[in-house]
C-alpha cells in the first residue's frame, strides 16, 4: 500500500504533464501505423477511394459511439476511460500485426479491405479517449491557461506528424510494416503505464449537469440540449464543421497530390515539414496563449489557412508544396486550441463529457463524409477534367498544368475559397461575434498555486479515494 501510494501522482499540473506525455508517445505510435498502412494501400492500389476508405473506417465508429461514450465518461472515472481507449487501440494494432505476419508467410493474401475491421475496432475504443482527456483538462489546468494546455495537445499532434513519417519511412525500408507496428504496440504500452500512475480529480457538481441526471439516454440527450439552447455555440459548431470539412479533404488529398509527381520518400519529407509547421504553431500558441478575444484568433487563423491553400496549386514543386503544407498546418493549432478553450470555458465541468462528445460526434461526421467524397470528386471529376484531353485542359489547365495531381490542385483552390467564405459568414453572425460576452463562463478563475495544491479523490484526505482507484 505504501509503495502504491508513492507511485500514485495526484497533483493536478503534474498529472496533466504526465498524461500529456503518455498521449504524445501514443500519438507518435498511431501516426506510424497510419502512415505505414496508408502508404501501403495507396501504392498497391493507386486508388484514392481505397486510401480514403481507411479514414472512413477510422472515424465512422467514433461518430456512432460518441454520445454514448460522452455520457459514460461523465459517469466513469475519466482515467479509466482513457485506459480503455489505449488498451483497445493496442488490441487493434495487434490484429493488424497478426495479419501482416500471416501475409508475409503466405497464409493470407492481404487486401486493402482487410485493414478496415481492425481499424474500425480501434476507433470504437478511441471514442472514449478525447472526451475524457479534454473534459479532465478543465480540472487540472486553471481557466486562464486552457489555451496553452490545449496548445500542448496540438504540440503532441505536431510532433507526431514530424516524427511518424520519418520513423515509419525508415522502419518500412529496414524491416517493413512489422517494425512500424511493433513500435506502435510499445507506444500504447507506455501510454497505459503513465495512466496507471496518475489519478484524475472528480468534477464538481453543477446545476446544468444535475438536470440531465437519470438514464443513460437522458444524459446523452442533455449534452445536445445544452448546445442547442445556446445559438452562439450552435453557430460556432457549424463554422467548425465546415472548417473541418476543408481540413479533412486537404489532409486526405495531399497524398495523391504529392504522389502524382514524386515518390513516397518525398511524401514523408513533406509530411514531416508539415508537422514542423504544426509544431511551431502549437509551441507559439503555448507560449503566447492566444489573443484576448479568442474568437478573433479562431477566425483569423482560419482565414489564413484558406489563403495558404492557393500556394499548393500553381506548379509541380516539392519546395512550394512543402512550404504551403507547413504554413497550413501552422494555422491549425492556434485555431483548434482557441476553439477548444472557448468550449471548455462555457460548459460546466460535470457536463464536459456529454457536451464534448456531442460536439465531437458532429465534427467526426466530417472525416467519413470527406472520405466518401474525396475519391469520387478526385478520381471521377477533377482529375479527368484536368487530364491532357480533359474538359478543363484548355482553360484551367493552361494555368495549373495538366496530368496526375492537377485536378486535386484545382480542388485545393476551391477549398481555399470555401474556407474564406466560411470565415466571412461566421463573422457576419452576431451570435458568433459576441459569443464570449453573451454566454457566461462556467468555470471559476482558479489561481495556479491553488490549483496545484488542490487534492483529488486519490489522495488520503478524500474518503472516496478507493472508489476510483485501480
Amino acid at each position: 500500500m505504501s509503495l502504491s501510494r508513492h507511485l500514485t501522482i495526484t497533483q493536478p499540473m503534474r498529472v496533466f504533464w504526465i498524461t500529456w506525455f503518455g498521449q504524445l508517445i501514443s500519438l507518435i505510435g498511431s501516426g506510424l501505423t497510419a502512415f505505414g498502412v496508408g502508404a501501403k494501400v495507396f501504392l498497391e492500389t493507386r486508388s484514392t477511394t481505397q486510401y480514403a476508405m481507411l479514414t472512413f473506417f477510422a472515424v465512422a465508429p467514433m461518430v456512432l459511439l460518441s454520445p454514448f461514450a460522452g455520457a459514460l465518461v461523465d459517469r466513469w472515472d475519466r482515467r479509466r476511460a482513457m485506459l480503455l481507449a489505449d488498451l483497445g487501440n493496442g488490441a487493434s494494432t495487434l490484429i493488424i500485426f497478426g495479419m501482416v505476419i500471416a501475409s508475409n508467410r503466405g497464409l493470407l493474401k492481404l487486401e486493402a479491405w482487410h485493414f478496415y475491421l481492425p481499424i474500425a475496432l480501434g476507433a470504437c475504443f478511441g471514442a472514449f479517449r478525447w472526451p475524457a482527456f479534454f473534459a479532465t483538462v478543465t480540472l487540472l489546468v486553471p481557466k486562464q491557461h486552457l489555451g496553452r494546455a490545449n496548445a500542448m495537445a496540438e504540440v503532441a499532434s505536431g510532433a507526431s506528424q514530424i516524427l511518424s513519417p520519418i520513423i515509419a519511412g525508415a522502419l518500412i525500408n529496414a524491416v517493413g510494416l512489422i517494425g512500424v507496428l511493433t513500435v506502435d504496440v510499445v507506444s500504447f504500452s507506455f501510454a497505459v503505464l503513465t495512466l496507471l500512475i496518475v489519478r484524475f480529480p472528480r468534477p464538481p457538481v453543477s446545476e446544468a449537469g444535475q438536470k440531465g441526471k437519470g438514464s443513460l439516454f437522458q444524459e446523452m440527450k442533455q449534452g445536445w440540449s445544452f448546445i442547442r439552447t445556446r445559438p452562439g455555440l450552435m453557430a460556432l459548431l457549424a463554422f467548425t464543421a465546415v472548417a473541418s470539412l476543408c481540413m479533412s479533404l486537404v489532409m486526405l488529398l495531399i497524398t495523391p497530390l504529392v504522389l502524382g509527381f514524386t515518390d513516397v520518400a518525398t511524401l514523408g519529407v513533406i509530411g514531416s515539414v508539415a508537422g514542423a509547421g504544426a509544431l511551431v504553431g502549437a509551441i507559439g500558441m503555448g507560449v503566447w496563449g492566444g489573443p484576448k478575444n479568442v474568437l478573433h484568433g479562431i477566425l483569423g487563423f482560419s482565414l489564413l489557412s484558406g489563403l495558404v491553400l492557393f500556394m499548393a496549386a500553381p506548379v509541380l514543386s516539392v519546395p512550394l508544396v512543402a512550404t504551403a503544407a507547413a504554413l497550413y498546418m501552422f494555422t491549425m493549432p492556434p485555431m483548434m486550441a482557441g476553439s477548444q478553450a472557448l468550449w471548455q470555458r462555457k460548459v460546466p465541468a460535470d457536463l464536459q463529457g456529454r457536451a464534448s462528445a456531442v460536439k465531437r460526434m458532429v465534427l467526426l461526421c466530417v472525416p467519413p463524409l470527406s472520405a466518401l467524397l474525396a475519391g469520387p470528386i478526385a478520381d471521377d471529376l477533377f482529375e479527368p477534367a484536368m487530364a491532357k484531353d480533359g474538359a478543363l485542359a484548355n482553360s484551367m489547365g493552361r494555368l495549373l498544368g495538366v496530368g496526375p495531381g492537377r485536378g486535386i490542385a484545382l480542388l485545393f483552390i476551391g477549398l481555399g475559397l470555401l474556407t474564406i467564405v466560411n470565415v466571412v459568414v461566421a463573422w457576419m453572425n452576431p451570435r458568433v461575434r459576441h459569443l464570449d460576452r453573451e454566454i457566461p463562463d462556467a468555470l471559476p478563475d482558479i489561481p495556479v498555486t491553488q490549483q496545484d495544491a488542490a487534492q483529488d479523490p486519490g489522495t488520503p484526505s478524500a474518503p472516496a479515494a478507493g472508489a476510483s482507484a485501480s
